[in-house]
């Protein structure tokens, strides 16, 4: 199955506590956590660009599976990392958290997040 479409913010958990501990403030906090984000993937061999928007705020990360690339994380910065492929499951590890997104069907991505206890998880649905 391929990843790329247009996915758009269902539903999320531990989305508060999750973005205490990475160091976001309470006020975008607060702005962000009732903002249905929409991820978009384009998926073209082992190249991927995925385009997150999120209100005014639109996050785009390209890499190659296997292939160290510069990603951004959720807080701004740009981290060195390797996405790595596992049938229909990308895994990344960026600064101690490890981000798996997983192609459940061909309509639904579930992204989760886990950073020392905290579990952050999203589930999206194609448009």
């Amino acid at each position: 199955m391929s990843f790329t479409g247009k996915y758009q913010l269902e539903t999320q958990e531990n989305f508060e506590a999750f973005m205490k501990a990475v160091g976001l403030p309470d006020d975008l906090i607060q702005k962000g956590k009732d903002i249905k984000s929409i991820s978009e993937i384009e998926e073209n061999g082992d190249n991927f660009k995925v385009t997150v928007t999120t209100g005014s705020k639109v996050l785009v990360n390209t890499f190659k599976i296997g292939q160290e690339a510069e990603i951004e994380t959720i807080t701004g910065e740009k981290v060195k990392a390797v996405v790595k492929r596992d049938g229909n499951k990308l895994t990344v590890c960026l600064k101690g958290m490890e981000s798996v997104t997983e192609l459940l069907d061909k309509n639904t991505i579930v992204n989760t997040i886990t950073l020392g206890s905290i579990v952050y998880k999203r589930t999206s649905k194609r448009m």
